[in-house]
């Protein structure tokens, strides 16, 4: 389960006075990379494993219940509302099953509410709060970023 951030860098057009410099090298020798032809980059700010409730939460508010391991785009609201369950669910973790339920599916591990359930609301909210703070800075500095969603069984 991964959560990917595309940033427009647009080093095509000229226009825009962006400037790339990578350097990637194998065993110490460069790889050549056309900076002109760069279009966005793409890191992955989120994984999980197994984490059913997380992922149900995905396929029922971003995939619109479809369950096929494509990349969705997920909006800066909904994963303000996702954080928004995880606090939730650690205030009130007797109500988690109301709140985050957990997500039948093809091997997706344990189904009850206890320990490694917490464990995955924490890593959540680990990931998300950084990266909305980060989303927000760049929002100031005009810098155009999306984020998507997959899953892979």
């Amino acid at each position: 389960m991964y959560l990917y951030k595309k940033t427009f860098v647009g080093s095509y057009y000229p226009h825009l006075k962006i400037k790339a410099k990578i350097s990637i090298t194998e065993d110490g020798k460069p790889i050549h990379i056309n900076e002109t032809r760069i279009s966005e980059i793409v890191e992955r700010v989120g994984y999980w494993r197994k984490s059913n409730a997380v992922h149900g939460w995905f396929v029922d508010n971003v995939q619109a219940g479809e369950d096929d391991c494509r990349e969705y785009p997920v909006s800066i609201e909904q994963l303000k509302e996702l954080l928004e369950l995880c606090y939730e669910v650690l205030k009130n973790p007797d109500d988690a099953e109301h709140i985050l339920p957990a997500h039948q599916g093809f091997f997706f591990g344990s189904y009850d509410y206890g320990i490694d359930y917490m464990t995955d609301i924490k890593d959540t909210i680990k990931i998300l709060e950084p990266l909305l703070q980060e989303l927000k800075e760049e929002k100031k500095q005009n810098i155009y970023s999306e984020i998507y969603y997959q899953s892979s069984w």
